[in-house]
């Protein structure tokens, strides 16, 4: 019979893991967003050849699995900064997930920014270009906050799949929250009592994330 008392005393493990997963999954947001917003931008613009190399990095890091990228840069960024400083330079799991995570993840919100963009209809831009905007500043401060209000359901969405993907981080050490659960599991000999748990509080966090969603989605199509 399972016996879920040994989860009370661990909790504060368990809280350090999962505050390490949702440090990997904001700044992973947040560095995909970013990056994804140049990507899609690259995209969009008329030069072919920034087209066409945007084009490749989505197409790319669409076509891998994340543990793919989660392992290669965990052992490859060590050895370029060894071939380019000639020196070790310890990089450390936690940065090498967070670069893969970004990198990664930055492919998907190139698409959700690009239909956001694409969204806003061609007038505003044209309207701007009128009051004597350069296109930088047409972006800025009409083009991207529409696009961005409107795609906010759907980056949130894909935020929450990337805090499920957090867990990949188990294959290089990152002691997340499964991990933690899964260590502390088999530690006091209770693997199964432990993954159950852990797999409510994933459950848990990801309904409760996609029911706010849902509700923001309704606010915005007011």
């Amino acid at each position: 019979m399972m016996d879920f008392s040994a989860i009370i005393p661990a909790l504060p493990g368990l809280a350090d893991g999962l505050l390490m997963t949702f440090k990997l999954m904001v700044l992973g947001v947040f560095g995909g967003v970013a990056l994804g917003t140049v990507l899609a931008l690259m995209r969009l613009s008329h030069n072919p050849l920034l087209s066409k190399i945007a084009g490749l990095y989505v197409n790319y890091f669409r076509s891998i699995p994340l543990l793919l990228v989660i392992t290669w840069f965990y052992f490859a960024v060590p050895f370029l900064l060894r071939a380019i400083t000639g020196e070790d330079t310890p990089v450390g799991a936690f940065t090498s997930c967070l670069v893969a995570f970004m990198m990664f993840e930055a492919a998907y919100f190139c698409e959700i920014v690009r239909a956001g963009i694409q969204a806003i209809p061609k007038g505003q831009m044209g309207a701007a270009s009128a009051l004597g905007m350069t296109y930088g500043q047409s972006m800025r401060l009409i083009i991207l906050p529409q696009a961005f209000r409107k795609m906010t359901p759907l980056l949130l969405q894909q935020s929450i799949i990337l805090f499920q993907d957090t867990s990949l981080v188990y294959t290089v050490g990152l002691m997340d929250f499964l991990n933690a659960a899964r260590s502390r599991g088999d530690i006091i000999g209770q693997p199964h009592e432990f993954l159950i748990f852990a797999g409510l509080v994933y459950f848990s966090v990801s309904f409760i994330a996609s029911q706010l969603v849902k509700l923001l989605q309704k606010r915005l199509a007011v």
